[in-house]
Order: C-alpha cells, then structure tokens, then sequence
C-alpha cells in the first residue's frame, strides 16, 4: 500500500502526460500541415501571387482566377472577340488582343487594370513575345502584316509585309528568326526578328495554323488548318523538307523539351500522332478517344495531358511507355489546357460550361480519380472563354 501512495506514483504520472501531450501537439501539427498541403499549393510564399486569366470570347472580358483560394476575384473589360491571351515573360502583364477591334490590349497585373490598347491592324488573333520580354509580335491577317510592340512604351516600333491573310507569329528559341503562318496562300513567313525583313516564303500545306520550333531554332513544324498533314521546314536553309501525311488533321502541338518528338493530338483520327523529329516520320499512334484536341506535358515530361472535348475529360498519356492512363472526368466540353507555373495544378478551360476546372495531378485521395489526376474545382468564368494564361507576380 505505501508502494501505491508513494510520491513517486504521480511523478510518473506527470511524466506520462507531458509525453502524452507532446505526441499529441506533433501529431496536431502534422495534420494541420497536412490540411493545409491539401487546400493550398505547398510553394507558396508570402506575398505571393498566382493567378489564371481566362478571355471570355462572347462578352468581351477576362476573368481573373486566385489560384490560391480558387476563385474569381475580378471580370475586366478588354473589348471584342478577345483572342491570344499570353503572360508577358519578364513583365507582370497580360497581353492579348481584340480581333473584332484590331488592337492589342495590356493588363496590369498588380492593378487588374488595362494600361494600354494599342492598333495593330485588322483580325489579329495571337501575341508572341522575344526572349527578353521586350518585345510583342502581332500579326493582322486582314491587313496581311506583322507588327513588333516596345513592350516598355507600348508603341508599334516596326511593321513589315507577309503572305494572305497571316494568323499567327512565332518567334524561335534562339530569338532570331519569326515565323508566320500565312492562311491565305499557304505559305510561312520566314522575318529577321530584329529588323523584320523578309529572309523567306516558303510553300506549305494549305491553310497553316500551328507552329513548332525545335529548341535548337533547326527546324519548324507547321499544321495544316484543313488537311491531315505538317509541313516541316528547314530554317537553316529556309526549304520545305517534307509534308508529313498524318491519318487526321492535326489539333495542338506540343513538343517534348529536349526535342526529340513532338505530339499531335488528332480529333479526326481519335488519338495522339507522336512524331520523330530526327526522322520526319510518324514514329507511333495511341488512341485515345472521341476528339483529343489540346494538350500539355507535366513540368517533368512524363505525362502528356490531352483534352477530349467530345468526351468531356483529360485523357493522361505516359509517353515514355505510350501508356493511357484512367481519363480525369471534367465538366461538359474542356479544351485549353495550361499547368500552374509552379506545382502541380492543371488548369482547363471549358467553354462548354463557362467555367475553369482546376485538376491537382498528385496526391489525389484514393478511388477520387485517374492516378494521374483528379478534378478539385470548378471556378465559373465568362461566357465561352477561349484562352488562358497564368503569372505569378
């Protein structure tokens, strides 16, 4: 009995409840952190902002999207038939233009402001920037030009000449040359990116669209807009090397980063065509499903996100293994995809239900979606948004 009344007995006890409580405040915190990794990207830092821009074709407005919180925080008026929306590389701005109205507008931002609208003739329909974020490209394809825009003046600081009816203008990794497809006549514009003088025009399949350059600027994809076949061009010797047949029209182009294959995604043919770059061939075909459109490689170039708006999914494809993984079940017709400058947030336009589907490709509950994805959101934007574009600032 003096054993079990002895001081020491709560000494003891006192330990035990001090380890106790330590256990349990590490646990605490451990599912505190866990809770918060789970609803807020793990790299943010203060004072960070990141943010997706979504242009609403039929209202005129672009909606701003806090991807921290997941949520619309501001509609702003940027005019008729936005198109070409881009984040400016090295500036904290959003560029795109208004094809109905034949400028190209800047956004602000810090401000959410638009800070300039400036004319660079009629229907243009893409932004490209030069490496160093100094300067814009605009081509108008109903004044059958291109323009370069003093990024820090907003001024067209030059304009040149090109084919019919251009539709959008690229420039190479290497920043030298600007590549410009010419819908009109089927034929790509080959500029001086510093001067704008014409190094080339060069015959290509009918109705180009898309444009992919090799990183080493060597070599220029280009799609056809009404036929199944890329054209692929030499910019060294600025000739046409070959049009490559495909089994359908292509859709985007995505080129893998050390250059060694570029993927299609082929609505007519239901599938992805994977093409060699060394060889100019098609190098294989994975079917995917009712009509892959666009498309996007994760930051580690593993898995190659594709939309299948007639599906209404993102369909994940390993392309190391030419694997299809389980599709990620999204809203009624998503189309553009982007992933979030950093982590790993895979943002989808869909144009369907004027909304923005926000899909966290790791980490996902178990049995909550494909392995490689899972749908987490869905932000309501405006009415039929038609492109997207993300800054951290």
């Amino acid at each position: 009995m003096s054993t079990f009344f002895s001081p020491q007995t709560p000494r003891r006890k006192f330990r035990w409840n001090t380890r106790l409580t330590v256990v349990l405040v590490v646990l605490l915190g451990i599912a505190l952190r866990e809770i918060a990794l789970e609803h807020r990207p793990s790299f943010l830092r203060p004072g960070l902002h990141l943010f997706a821009y979504v242009a609403n074709t039929a209202d005129g407005t672009l909606t701003a999207v806090n991807l921290v919180t997941l949520s619309a925080t501001s509609t702003i008026s940027v005019g008729p038939s936005p198109s070409g929306i881009r984040a400016n590389p090295k500036r904290d701005e959003i560029w795109g233009v208004s094809t109905s109205g034949g400028y190209a507008w800047v956004l602000d931002t810090k401000t959410s402001r638009i800070v300039a609208r400036i004319p660079v003739g009629s229907d243009p329909y893409a932004v490209d920037f030069s490496r160093d974020g100094a300067s814009a490209y605009v081509a108008a394809s109903g004044a059958n030009s291109v323009a370069e825009i003093d990024c820090a003046s907003r001024q067209v600081i030059a304009r040149a000449g090109t084919g019919k009816q251009p539709w959008i203008a690229r420039v190479t990794p290497n920043g030298k040359l600007l590549i410009v497809t010419n819908r009109g006549d089927s034929t790509v514009s080959v500029l001086n990116a510093a001067t704008l003088a014409t190094m080339a025009t060069i015959p290509v399949a009918s109705e180009p669209e898309q444009v992919a350059v090799l990183p080493d600027s060597s070599k220029a994809y280009v799609s056809s807009g009404n036929s199944a076949r890329i054209s692929i061009i030499d910019l060294h010797k600025f000739v046409l090397l070959t049009n490559l047949e495909l089994d359908g029209t292509p859709g985007s182009f995505v080129m893998k980063s050390d250059g060694d294959e570029l993927y299609v995604p082929s609505p007519d043919a239901h599938g992805l065509v994977i093409v060699d770059t060394w060889t100019n061939e098609v190098a294989d075909y994975v079917l995917l499903g009712a009509s892959p459109q666009d498309a996007v490689l994760s930051p580690d170039g593993e898995i190659l996100y594709v939309s299948d708006p007639g599906a209404s999914q993102i369909v994940p494809v390993e392309v190391g293994l030419r694997q299809v993984l389980r599709p990620i079940a999204l809203g009624q017709h998503p189309d553009v995809l982007e992933f979030a400058s950093i982590g790993d947030t895979l943002l989808a336009v869909d144009d369907g239900a004027d909304q923005l589907d926000v899909i966290r490709t790791q980490a996902c509950t178990a049995g909550s979606g494909s392995p490689a994805g899972c749908l987490i959101a869905l932000v309501p934007v405006g009415k039929d948004p038609s492109g997207l574009a993300i800054k951290e600032f």
